[in-house]
């Protein structure tokens, strides 16, 4: 993901406007996740976040002015005393200033150099990465603002039990009072602050906070990551959600100003993680807002602004998205929500459906397409054919559609979808399985998380693709615990991605094997900002190397959790 720094103040609102000064750049990043095409300028590179792996040139543009100095030439010999001056040419002139520039640098260096050793606490750090804060401030009042926390306010300060509010290392707190958009700090006392906290948790009370079968934390403060403490990170995850998502349903990747979009991949998972957790207002209210941005040939944009409009970037529909709103919708659906929502959404399965079982070759794959990396299929392995990460979704989708026309009592549509979706998997077993579901079908292709999307909660257990997993968490493993995205990565080679890390949790959670979710949620449990905020990504040192909070991961940790408790429903396969 490429995630140049930029002069983003730690204050900015989450649905604020763009600032002045921002400037649009054809950016994009391998996770749902999760970039956007907006810095500020002057935007110093990251190179600790750089990686090859955009679809998108850097941004074309003047470079920057900057004066070269003269090359260093050998001093002249003297003239004899005796001997008349000549006179200077230009040429002369231009020799001895560009010498004398030299001169100058060299000294400004070398004294720059002894400032550093002998005073070096005199010189002034450079500004931390924009994305640096370790959370956001609410206040429980509609429409439930978000504004990163300084990091400069990070130290000692800490959530109040269940809700948005932060107690400052002072004692004193900040929250967004009930209505705003801007935070406020106070006293503890100030009524405020009570009212705020009470408006969080009531909204926590009227679902579930999972805990994933274990006993509910009391401790106030971040879980120290250990089975039994993920009550705390599910109610943050939970709340964070909450303010990542907007009055009209777009649901945003993160605050930061390259995440702050809505994709339709992240947003069917946050649908599925309201479903989950029992706050279907919220999982409805995202879903209308996917039925309202839906085209009419069934696509969606890659994404959205947080007022709806598609993003127009140049950046192609990615095929995987509509497979995983047709997920969610079923998702939804199957959790008892009531049968009077499925007219008003009816419309927009018809249409994605459609499309995908419309869009099938003559061996059952869809077209080649971007997946969740968010990179240009033509760099792909095999860049002929769809990758797995476009491929399973479609399958979940197609599966996921027909099921649902048999509930709304549509016979012909549910049988079409079906055979479209048979037509798929055998697509799968043919051209995935004999070499062991690579990312794209070819032997010895490389591994990726996507093999879990051929596995619970989006399709039943096989043995091959279960193995497959295993394969692929063995080639991705981190010496920190965590994951890359891919074997092979080209990206930072030792910087984990927190979604990839809880997809293979989640895997491990709806498929029993306990003892392996149990890990991986402990490693992102102990992960969190200073805060106790899921981030995007950790770096070598345990600490994020990434916005926090980012949807994707913080509704895929909640699945997780919940599918501990009870087992999450599994689109029918015939």
């Amino acid at each position: 993901m490429a995630e140049e720094r930029d002069t983003t103040t730690a204050a900015s609102v989450l649905i604020g406007p763009l600032p002045a000064d921002a400037v649009p750049i054809g950016k994009t990043v391998p996770s749902g996740i999760i970039s956007a095409e907006t810095i500020l300028v002057p935007p110093p590179l990251d190179p600790e976040s750089v990686h090859p792996e955009q679809l998108s040139p850097a941004p074309v543009g003047p470079e920057p002015l900057t004066r070269k100095p003269s090359p260093s030439r050998a001093p002249r010999t003297p003239r004899a005393p005796q001997t008349p001056r000549t006179p200077q040419t230009p040429r002369t002139r231009s020799r001895k200033h560009g010498s004398a520039r030299v001169v100058r640098r060299v000294t400004a260096l070398l004294i720059a150099a002894a400032i550093i050793a002998t005073g070096g606490a005199n010189v002034p750090d450079p500004a931390g990465p924009g994305w640096a804060s370790p959370g956001l401030v609410g206040g429980g009042g509609w429409p439930f603002a978000g504004v990163p926390l300084d990091p400069d306010d990070a130290a000692g300060a800490s959530y109040l039990p269940n809700s948005s509010v932060v107690r400052l290392a002072d004692g004193r707190v900040r929250l967004i009072p009930s209505g705003g958009e801007a935070p406020i700090t106070v006293e503890a006392s100030d009524p405020r602050v009570d009212q705020a906290i009470r408006s969080d948790s009531s909204w926590l009370a009227q679902g579930a906070v999972p805990t994933g079968g274990a006993a509910p934390a009391a401790a106030t403060g971040p879980a120290t990551g250990q089975h039994g403490d993920y009550r705390d990170m599910a109610a943050r995850a939970l709340l964070d959600l909450r303010l990542l998502t907007r009055p009209n349903g777009a649901s945003l990747a993160s605050w930061y100003t390259k995440w702050r979009y809505c994709w339709p991949r992240d947003s069917a998972f946050a649908v599925a993680a309201f479903t989950a957790t029992g706050h279907p207002s919220e999982a409805r209210r995202i879903l209308r807002f996917l039925a309202r941005a839906q085209h009419d040939n069934g696509m969606w944009a890659a994404r959205y602004n947080p007022d709806g409009t598609a993003v127009t970037d140049g950046r192609a529909p990615q095929l995987d998205s509509v497979g995983w709103v047709l997920w969610a919708t079923w998702f939804y659906s199957a959790h008892g929500q009531s049968s009077d929502e499925l007219p008003d959404l009816w419309p927009m399965v018809r249409r994605a459906a459609d499309h995908l079982a419309w869009s099938l070759d003559a061996e059952g794959l869809p077209p080649a397409s971007s997946d969740y990396w968010e990179r240009d299929h033509r760099s792909e392995e095999d860049p002929r054919r769809p990758t797995l990460g476009v491929v399973a979704p479609v399958l979940a989708g197609l599966r996921s559609a027909a099921d649902l026309a048999r509930a709304r009592g549509e016979g012909g549509k549910a049988a079409e979808w079906r055979r479209a979706a048979q037509r798929v998997s055998d697509a799968v077993t043919r051209q995935f399985a004999p070499y062991g579901y690579p990312r794209s079908p070819i032997r010895d292709g490389l591994m990726d998380t996507s093999v879990t999307f051929l596995a619970p909660p989006f399709a039943q257990t096989d043995e091959g693709v279960t193995a497959a997993i295993a394969d692929a968490q063995r080639k991705q493993a981190l010496p920190n615990g965590g994951v890359l995205p891919g074997e092979r990565w080209s990206g930072s080679p030792d910087v984990a991605w927190t979604p990839e890390t809880a997809l293979f949790g989640l895997n491990a959670a709806t498929a029993g094997r306990t003892t392996e979710a149990v890990g991986r949620l402990d490693w992102l449990a102990a992960h969190r900002t200073s805060l106790g905020v899921l981030p995007e990504k950790v770096g070598p040192t345990g600490k994020h190397a990434g916005p926090a909070p980012l949807g994707w991961t913080a509704s895929l940790v909640l699945l997780s959790l919940s599918a501990m408790e009870n087992p999450l429903p599994i689109p029918p396969s015939g």
